[in-house]
């Protein structure tokens, strides 16, 4: 079983959710994981002037993503920031070079899985994932998210994210929450539960 979690983090927020969906779906006998960043948009010195630079040392050892790559896995699990409700510019760059493998059906029947961070508690996670959908579906794949099997989804006594459609953290607007226990047992969850379904229709 091979696993590829592919995703965008500017000050490591969905680096942190990554490396628990990763903890999850290794839990699933013979399962491979492999984690990739998607390529970076922004200019160095801004990325250094903003302080994102530094956030990204955290997570500068993970490789950069190829859409050929793809083909190899037998689930994929996207993570990326919201912009608006949707997902991030260099997200949807790397997926709007994609077209080859959608041409070629490459995709098809792999399983497609999201999770996100937002600033605020109402910041577009949802739509952010249920629009990520659309490209999966335009590909062929096969949608997994998190069922209310996961009984953290039902927490209402802190702020937290996650929700049916996938796992999910609230940065705050300065970026200085990181992601809660709640919200990286969900993530964890995520890994194992998209491990898990890819490996019973691997056996088929």
């Amino acid at each position: 079983m091979k696993i590829q979690i592919i995703f965008h983090s500017m000050s490591g927020h969905v680096y942190k959710l990554a490396e628990s969906i990763a903890a999850g779906a290794r839990e699933v006998y013979e399962t491979g994981v492999a984690l990739y960043q998607v390529p970076e948009l922004i200019p160095q010195e801004t990325l250094v002037a903003t302080g994102a630079q530094a956030s990204r040392s955290a997570f500068s050892h993970i490789p950069v993503a190829t859409p050929e790559q793809m083909v190899e896995a037998d689930a994929i699990i996207f993570g990326t920031p919201t912009r608006f409700g949707m997902m991030s510019a260099q997200m949807r760059s790397f997926l709007d070079h994609t077209g080859k493998l959608w041409k070629q059906g490459s995709l098809v029947g792999k399983i497609g899985s999201v999770f996100v961070s937002t600033a605020t508690q109402h910041g577009g996670q949802e739509t952010t994932i249920s629009s990520f959908h659309t490209s999966l579906l335009h590909h062929g794949m096969i949608i997994v998210g998190v069922p209310y099997s996961e009984q953290r989804l039902l927490q209402v006594n802190e702020v937290s994210g996650g929700s049916p459609y996938g796992a999910s953290t609230l940065s705050g607007g300065d970026g200085d929450r990181w992601p809660s226990a709640n919200e990286l047992a969900i993530a964890r969850y995520q890994g194992r539960h998209v491990a898990d379904i890819a490996k019973r229709l691997h056996a088929t």
